[in-house]
């Protein structure tokens, strides 16, 4: 009996955790370590662990304006005391001696003697230039210790840290001017489909019949920037099997991942799939998830591939889903490939439960709860800039008005 007789039956859809397992297994972080100035450092992902060679704060000194003072001095709660020096922050002050105060400022080193500050709330300044502290300050008050937020030999920054604000500012804090980074990924994007029309090169400014504005190539490459790639863009290849392959062959010369979006459904103008299956190879293709089934995974030359749909919302689903978790482990970056979710509140009813794992557009109401957008339709990009994330709804799960769902927001998925 013939094969065409007895076809093989389909391959089963992988569920959304399968392919973040898959992908996560597949992936090889890149070679290569870029010293880079730690100004310029943002959002890239650390290729060694640091080190400070400095204690954070450098010497002990004062949280607050006021008077840097011997606690037994003031231990009855009412001292005058001989004002001997001002320290500003940046000086070093003279030994403090019994019955003295010292005026200081914050951030300045407390002098040796004293042992408190007093907050100048708390003390009056006399006509003679003597203080009186109407407080009995505790030993260590309003006093920084050395070292207290970091001590000199403690690892401050692991590697496979991905560089935010908070990061290069704590890096700054023990001297470090320069940081060694993994270098950055190169990726290939390019779009298919003879339907597709660039903003601005539409004759007159009408679109043709049948014709569509390429919003995905606007919305992949700001991805694609937000996480430090190096982009070389393709453009929009024809329909056509021949120049669907050429352009593969093309993008994996120099680039580490190529990103395509349309052409990976079975249509007959369909050709990312058999193009790659000609060029290099397919390890996975269609996953249980709405929107954006029809998502490829493999391999041409040495160059990772990600075939996204054509339709805008799965193709920015499915990006924040699955190719940004991917990108992140090429980098070598650190942390599970799954963005957190929040147990919220559905103010709505879902009743029509898929067979897919849902990812619904949502955002959160003036009640703290969580309202839907009303159309979820795979082509309806307003419901990307109208929500606040989306909603993880497992296969075969309705939800009823009050229910407890899984939400991610944005936050979450665009950094």
């Amino acid at each position: 009996m013939s094969d065409q007789a007895n076809p093989a039956p389909p391959r089963p859809m992988l569920s959304v955790n399968q392919a973040l397992d898959f992908l996560h297994a597949a992936a090889r972080p890149v070679d290569g370590v870029d010293i880079v100035p730690t100004l310029q450092a943002n959002g890239r992902v650390l290729a060694q662990a640091q080190t400070s060679t400095i204690d954070v704060p450098s010497a002990d000194n004062t949280q607050m304006d006021g008077y840097a003072v011997r606690s037994a001095d003031c231990a009855g709660g009412a001292a005058t005391l001989t004002v001997s020096h001002r320290i500003a922050a940046g000086q070093v002050g003279q030994f403090l001696a019994p019955g003295c105060a010292a005026r200081i400022f914050t951030g300045a080193m407390i002098p040796d003697g004293a042992d408190a500050v007093a907050m100048q709330e708390q003390c009056e300044l006399n006509e003679d230039g003597s203080v009186t502290v109407r407080h009995a300050p505790q030993a260590g008050e309003w006093i920084r210790r050395a070292g207290e937020d970091i001590s000199a030999g403690a690892v401050i920054l692991a590697a496979g840290t991905r560089l935010r604000s908070q990061e290069l500012g704590l890096a700054a804090s023990v001297g470090l001017a320069t940081l060694p980074v993994v270098r950055k990924l190169r990726v290939a994007v390019f779009f298919t489909g003879d339907e597709l029309t660039m903003p601005g090169e539409a004759p007159g400014g009408r679109l043709a019949p049948g014709a569509l504005y390429n919003s995905n190539r606007y919305t992949l490459r700001a991805l694609l920037e937000n996480l430090g790639c190096e982009i070389a863009d393709f453009g929009i290849v024809p329909d056509d099997l021949a120049a669907t392959r050429a352009t593969l062959r093309d993008a994996a010369r120099e680039n580490d991942l190529i990103i395509t979006s349309g052409g990976v459904s079975v249509g007959e103008e369909d050709h990312i799939k058999p193009a790659v299956e000609a060029e290099g190879r397919l390890n996975m293709w269609q996953i249980a998830v709405k929107p954006g089934k029809p998502l490829a995974f493999g391999e041409v030359g040495q160059a990772f591939f990600l075939g996204l749909p054509g339709n805008p919302v799965s193709s920015f689903v499915t990006f924040l889903l699955f190719v940004r978790p991917f990108i992140l482990r090429l980098q070598g970056a650190a942390g599970p490939p799954a963005p957190r979710g929040f147990a919220m509140r559905a103010d709505f009813d879902w009743p029509k439960a898929d067979r897919r794992n849902e990812f619904l557009r949502a955002r959160i109401n003036e009640q703290g709860g969580l309202e839907l957008f009303p159309n979820q339709g795979s082509g309806v990009l307003t419901s990307t800039v109208w929500g606040d994330g989306l909603i993880d709804n497992p296969p075969g799960h309705p939800i009823s008005r009050g229910d407890s769902v899984r939400f991610i927001p944005f936050s979450e998925l665009l950094h």
